[in-house]
């Protein structure tokens, strides 16, 4: 499965002139939505240029509607989904898929989760019934919690309790957020795993897996008329279930520097992580933070990189991002340090580049490779049938807009250098800031297990 927590990995790119700048086109995906009698939400993007069709079903859920004592819900099910419903067998969707020469997965985060597959145009009939038979009937069994809920543990211990650095993650997540909407993490703890029964899962499934809390995005070599109708016969008489609870994701002023230290019996550097308490995403705060990230920590040419990795030679990585949130967001940044060097040396740089930042605008030529660069990224994701699926299927779900696809390089390219300062002068400061410094466990202690 994939992403489950906030970290992201990251792709560095060398800046770019503004010489190397090409007249942008303007992102024009054509969609037709549509709403069935019981609230499914509907999208179809009809595109001929291969012979393929891409499903993503969004559900409103993630580790955001869970409540304390009962976390690592949402990301149980993007596995019991996989566990077999009424008409298909237990792990056969993956059989069913392959077999027709398409691939599929699942993924959960804090603020939603999907499932996708991307099959040959002619196997429309299949997705569309595999995606509505589980919807429908999923097989909610003891046997299917349990063999589940052990391989969500097993999946925790591998991601994050026995991963150099997981725990300090966690730990700075914790720390970040007063609200219980994004202060736990998404895998959840192994108690409250421990502690899910089978009534407590159907619960969960029968308030959050409805159609009127989904939305189904269709791309790909169909023709629109009929395959609404393919959705319409598999998916409607599916019953609606009540509105779930709406979540309150605000988040109150900090006032004060949040600072933790963690040993680490696998790190072998240590590692500074610093995150500021940001803004929800899709606003113009965010699309000026999110610039003034990559001019930041973006890759080679970044600041950061410049400063740490090249000239003062204290760390051997540093890098960053903007976390996109529904609620209120962050800004990230880490780095490695190499040996001999002290946490507080590495701290004071950054914080020296972040002043920089808040005293004057940056160049012209950061804006620009900021730009050029997310709307690179971008295009690029949008040649796959499956991801055009899954970004309409997040920006329905978390915006209620799916035109956002057509409409987001727009609000980037509407960043300008004083928008940027102004949010490294809100945000950016040492009140709105947690700190975790993550230091070596001694060998003598990693041998004894103390």
């Amino acid at each position: 499965m994939k992403r489950i927590e906030r970290y992201v990995t990251f792709v560095f790119v060398c800046g770019l002139t503004l010489a190397s700048v090409q007249p942008q086109r303007k992102v024009n995906v054509k969609y037709k939505d549509s709403t069935l009698k019981n609230g499914l939400r509907v999208i179809t993007v009809e595109d001929h240029d291969a012979p393929v069709i891409a499903l993503s079903v969004t559900y409103n859920v993630g580790s955001r509607n869970e409540r304390r004592g009962r976390t690592g819900f949402a990301h149980l099910f993007e596995h019991m989904m996989f566990q077999g419903s009424e008409n298909i067998g237990k792990s056969e969707h993956f059989i069913l898929v392959m077999n027709n020469g398409g691939n599929m997965n699942g993924t959960t985060n804090e603020d939603r989760t999907n499932y996708f597959e991307a099959l040959p145009a002619n196997q429309l009939d299949l997705m569309l019934f595999l995606e509505a038979d589980r919807m429908r009937s999923l097989a909610i069994t003891k046997e299917n919690l349990d063999n589940q809920r052990n391989a969500v543990q097993e999946e925790r211990r591998l991601r994050l309790d026995n991963q150099p650095y997981g725990k300090s993650r966690e730990l700075q997540q914790e720390l970040i957020y007063d609200n219980f909407a994004y202060k736990h993490s998404t895998i959840g703890s192994m108690e409250d795993l421990n502690a899910a029964s089978v009534e407590d899962v159907a619960e969960f499934f029968n308030l959050y897996y409805a159609p009127n809390n989904a939305v189904v995005v269709l791309v790909g070599d169909f023709n629109t008329g009929d395959a609404l109708k393919k959705v319409a016969k598999q998916f409607e008489q599916i019953p609606r279930q009540p509105a779930p609870p709406p979540v309150d994701t605000t988040e109150p002023e900090q006032k004060a520097e949040r600072r933790l230290n963690v040993e680490d019996v696998l790190a072998r550097v240590p590692r500074v992580d610093i995150a500021f308490k940001a803004v929800a995403g899709n606003t113009p705060d965010f699309y000026a933070l999110q610039v003034l990230s990559a001019a930041l920590q973006g890759g080679q040419s970044s600041r950061l990189y410049q400063k740490l990795v090249k000239e003062k030679e204290l760390v051997t990585s540093v890098g960053g991002f903007m976390d996109e949130s529904r609620g209120v967001g962050a800004l990230y940044t880490f780095a490695n340090l190499r040996p001999g060097i002290k946490t507080t040396d590495v701290e004071a740089a950054i914080y020296e580049e972040l002043e920089h930042l808040r005293r004057e605008p940056i160049a012209d030529w950061e804006l620009q490779k900021a730009k050029n660069t997310t709307h690179r990224a971008f295009i690029s994701n949008l040649q796959s049938s499956l991801s055009r699926a899954n970004l309409i299927g997040q920006y329905t779900v978390y915006y209620n807009d799916p035109g956002l696809i057509n409409t987001r390089l727009d609000k980037v390219a509407a960043v300008t250098k004083e928008d940027v300062q102004r949010v490294a002068n809100k945000y950016l400061k040492e009140t709105n800031r947690t700190v975790v410094i993550t230091t070596v466990k001694p060998k003598t202690e990693r041998a004894t297990g103390q």
